[in-house]
């Protein structure tokens, strides 16, 4: 008998190709009957990605959460709630690294797994420093002194700016047509203009890959205060030198507020075998699987169960011990169907107005008018 042919389409990278390639090698002795076969996007395409195309062709999807509101809207992925997994939904709601099981949660149903946890937090060369900065006083006074980098391209510097004013206090989004309130936007702009002074002037095109490489390849750098954490750069062997992941510096309400992201598995409302698919997705997600084959194949697991690992965390400068204060705060993007096209719409302006090219009032303006127009029920 021919085995059944699962699809399943992520992200151009070790943590989001690899994992999975490595975990479906794994499956074939667990079920033998079912091949996955896995194809990857470029990382921007995979956040820019076209789901209603995409549920057509393949079975699985790694895909971002705060996708999740317009394909549950639209109803593009199969509910996860009352297929025979409840209780495996249960335990994985007790397994999540901090808000990352909800973020693929709307309308009441469980559109999604958390496959990948992942937040803004910091990055240092162990080989260069005896010990990170923790406060952004401290953050400044190393970039005064040329060792500090920060990727601050749009979605980067936008994510920084949510980071940056929920950690003093203030959740952007939150009231109707309004970014972020005079005060805080003034409070947290400040702050990263200054780090966007001191850090070389090409780090405005950067993503936190770029900062990653960087960081591993020359000794002139040794530190970045925010960027999405990537694990294999803390492994043996992976850059010339390895990276140490810690939280982020403490603000006001200490290492919380950093934005979360991470990626998820979703099975499409498509697939013409879609009880294999859910069945899958819920063994990718699993514990023992996230901390075993996903981790091995250069994953960034999900699952608490790998984050508290003995194993995983002596493998990668413990990572995922160094970082979970900071996941087990992070600020969770608001939910609706429309919050893509806010951020890709305003992410420009950030750094604009950290390059000096808008001002402080043409960004909190544009800010709230960005709001007003795509965050609505």
């Amino acid at each position: 008998m021919s085995p059944t042919i699962l699809r399943g389409m992520t992200w151009e990278h070790e943590r989001g190709y690899g994992s999975v390639v490595k975990a479906a090698e794994a499956y074939r002795s667990v079920a033998p009957e079912v091949e996955v076969q896995w194809e990857y996007r470029s990382l921007q395409a995979f956040a820019d990605q076209d789901l209603q195309s995409l549920v057509e062709s393949y079975d699985l999807l790694v895909i971002d959460h705060p996708h999740i509101p317009v394909a549950a809207e639209e109803k593009l992925f199969a509910p996860l709630n009352g297929r025979g997994f409840d209780a495996e939904l249960a335990t994985l709601a007790t397994q999540s690294v901090g808000r990352s099981h909800e973020s693929y949660q709307h309308l009441g149903q469980q559109w999604g797994l958390a496959l990948d946890a992942a937040a803004q937090v910091s990055a240092y060369r162990p080989d260069l420093l005896e010990s990170a900065p923790s406060t952004w006083d401290e953050v400044i006074a190393l970039a005064e002194e040329g060792r500090v980098l920060w990727p601050f391209k749009p979605v980067d510097a936008f994510s920084s700016l949510v980071t940056i004013a929920s950690g003093l206090g203030e959740d952007a989004m939150t009231t109707p047509g309004v970014f972020l309130s005079e005060d805080m936007l003034t409070r947290a702009m400040e702050l990263l203009t200054r780090l966007a002074r001191l850090v070389p002037a090409e780090n405005a095109g950067f993503n936190p890959i770029q900062v990653a490489d960087v960081l591993a390849e020359s000794d002139t750098f040794a530190y970045a205060p925010l960027l999405f954490g990537y694990t294999n750069y803390s492994r043996a062997g992976y850059r010339s030198h390895r990276l140490q992941y810690i939280d982020i510096p403490r603000s006001t309400r200490g290492v919380a507020g950093s934005l979360l992201g991470g990626a998820g598995i979703a099975v499409s409302s498509r697939s013409q075998a879609m009880d294999a698919a859910i069945t899958h997705a819920f063994w990718l997600a699993s514990g023992d699987v996230q901390a075993g084959a996903y981790y091995d194949g250069g994953g960034q697991p999900g699952n608490a169960v790998a984050w508290e690992s003995e194993r995983t965390n002596a493998d990668s400068l413990n990572f995922f011990t160094g970082t979970r204060a900071t996941l087990e705060g992070a600020y969770l993007r608001p939910r609706f169907a429309t919050y893509i096209e806010l951020q890709n719409a305003v992410s420009p302006l950030v750094t604009s107005a950290l390059l000096g090219q808008i001002s402080l009032s043409e960004l909190r303006e544009r800010l709230d008018a960005g709001v007003a127009e795509w965050l609505v029920r």
